[in-house]
């Protein structure tokens, strides 16, 4: 069995080498790329503000998100969940600077990007010249959009645990 992990994150911004934090991070195992129903999910306190347009884009504001658990003190359960497995994320140079950004910031090792599998990539090998954001995916599968009001990372890990499968062709996924 082929384990690997595909996650995502909500930041505060578009960019960590200008302060932006992950505010969310999310994770889904996959056995056989299929999700087997373990679930890593966090909110983090960024420690610094919201900027307006971002909240736009996840719903959340600054204090929705203190007193929550700041990335250091979850960093290493997020990395025990991920284990050294394969890991997959739709625009995932994004995601994984985000999480290298802040592993740095505790003192813990970069993920390393050979083990990046980017959906984004996938989508526009297989789907040239075609949106191929989450929702542009979803729409093209059928995939239920009704409750993606914002970005949220567990729902959006969700959201592309079914695009994956699809993207991948797994026959008979049972995932619905």
């Amino acid at each position: 069995m082929k384990r690997s992990v595909l996650f995502d994150t909500e930041t505060t911004g578009l960019d960590p080498a200008t302060g932006d934090r992950v505010i969310e991070i999310a994770a889904i195992e996959l056995i056989d790329d299929l999700p087997t129903g373990e679930v890593y999910h966090t909110l983090v306190d960024p420690e610094r503000d919201v900027p307006p347009e971002s909240t736009r884009v996840h719903g959340f504001t600054r204090d929705d998100l203190v007193g929550k658990p700041k990335f250091g003190e979850i960093a290493q359960g997020f990395l025990d969940f991920i284990g050294g497995d394969k890991l997959i994320a739709h625009n995932a140079p994004f995601d994984f600077g985000f999480v290298n950004a802040e592993l740095a910031l505790c003192k813990k090792p970069p993920l390393d990007r050979q083990r990046m599998v980017d959906t984004l990539v996938i989508a526009k090998k297989r789907f040239p010249g075609l949106p191929n954001n989450l929702d542009a995916l979803c729409r093209r599968y059928n995939i239920d959009l009704s409750e993606r009001t914002t970005h949220n990372a567990l729902l959006d890990c969700r959201l592309l645990a079914e695009v994956y499968v699809e993207l991948m062709g797994v026959v008979n996924a049972g995932w619905a």
